[in-house]
């Protein structure tokens, strides 16, 4: 029987983006499998503690990050790195695994999760973007699509190890009555999505097909919550508020919603847009799947891997209009069953008993490589 590891996981923010939600639900698994875990990550604003409670056998070290009036993306990307790297010391730790670009460029040596391939113009992110894939001696993908493109572009080898999801928190939100008649006493019928307002997460094209799906269907609401990022999307944003505008569409934006908020919202959604345009799996729209709400998204070769089935895909504005309508108007009970059971086959015990015997062996093969030779 293996001895319980010592285990850093690094990410670069208390909010709740995917790679945290990720980082946390994964220390949580681990820490219950008798591993000594502790969480390292980047205070912004003053922040002591991440957007929601974390189970108590998980250590936590928040590194004060003060902001900085008038700094740049990357400018803020060079001082979050110099800051987490002053501060964490990976001494003691059997394993180091950071979860994106920044904490990575912190970390030493260390395994890292790709979870999605950015492209970035910004001379700093894209630097920092190339030495967290190149320099990390191990790498986990939570899709084979993202494996695949590490190996074609950088002929990295990457493990793959899917999220897993809350699927029973997500589930129980669907059978809680007045947790939904809250939000939909607030917000009406509503599609629902969640991630923020920005390029990635294909925004506009959402914007545009809003617009196509009140023709038809004048009393649908477009909630868009989520948002908190290290990245400064103000022009994006204002092309959104400018488009929705032209258009004569009204978004009711969210931002941050709590996290004991958040199963409901999804739950009382009449379906669920992602249009993303770069994904490495899809966490909230596996959450939405695991509430039994109809899931449209973009029609990518990683979405394809991921939700098969269980998802409703569409390529333009025009698509994701037309798909989402057929979604609330006439939702596929085989559809909406195959969702909730793809879900819940996704557990974090799973991720982290692959996490354990990946990091086991990669142990393994660093002490055999660290042996002489007898000739």
């Amino acid at each position: 029987m293996n001895a319980p590891l010592s285990i850093a996981l690094l990410t670069y923010s208390t909010k709740p983006r995917g790679g945290v939600v990720h980082t946390l639900a994964l220390a949580e698994a681990l820490a219950a499998t008798g591993q000594d875990v502790t969480v390292w990550t980047l205070g912004r604003g003053g922040d002591t503690g991440f957007f929601r409670p974390v189970d108590p056998g998980v250590r936590l070290r928040v590194v004060q990050l003060p902001d900085v009036p008038g700094e740049s993306v990357g400018e803020r990307v060079l001082r979050s790195i110099d800051a987490l790297r002053a501060a964490f010391d990976p001494g003691g730790y059997d394993v180091v695994h950071a979860q994106d670009c920044i904490s990575a460029n912190a970390a030493g040596p260390c395994v890292r999760t790709v979870h999605h391939i950015d492209h970035f113009t910004t001379p700093e992110l894209a630097a920092c973007h190339e030495r967290a894939i190149t320099r990390p001696y191990a790498h986990v993908c939570v899709s084979r699509a993202v494996a695949a493109e590490l190996a074609g572009g950088w002929g990295v080898q990457a493990e793959v190890i899917p999220n897993g999801v809350a699927a029973g928190r997500f589930a129980a939100a669907a059978s809680d009555g007045a947790g939904r008649g809250r939000w939909l006493s607030r917000l009406g019928r509503y599609v629902l999505t969640v991630g923020g307002i920005e390029p990635r997460k294909g925004s506009l094209d959402l914007l545009d097909a809003y617009a196509l799906l009140r023709e038809r269907d004048p009393g649908v609401s477009l909630v868009v919550a989520g948002g908190e990022t290290l990245f400064d999307y103000r022009d994006y944003r204002a092309a959104f508020d400018r488009r929705a505008a032209q258009l004569g569409v009204e978004p009711v934006v969210l931002g941050p919603v709590p996290d004991d908020e958040l199963p409901s919202l999804v739950a009382a959604a009449s379906a669920f847009a992602f249009p993303s345009t770069k994904e490495g799996f899809g966490l909230a729209a596996m959450e939405a799947l695991a509430a039994g709400v109809p899931l449209v998204v973009r029609d990518l070769p990683v979405l394809r891997e991921v939700f098969g089935t269980a998802a409703l895909f569409a390529g333009t504005p025009a698509a994701l209009a037309a798909e989402l309508g057929r979604a609330m108007d006439r939702p596929d009970p085989r559809r909406l069953a195959a969702g909730r059971a793809l879900a819940s086959r996704h557990t974090w015990q799973a991720a982290a008993e692959r996490h354990l015997a990946f990091y086991h062996a990669l142990i393994a093969s660093r002490r055999r490589s660290t042996v002489p030779r007898r000739d």
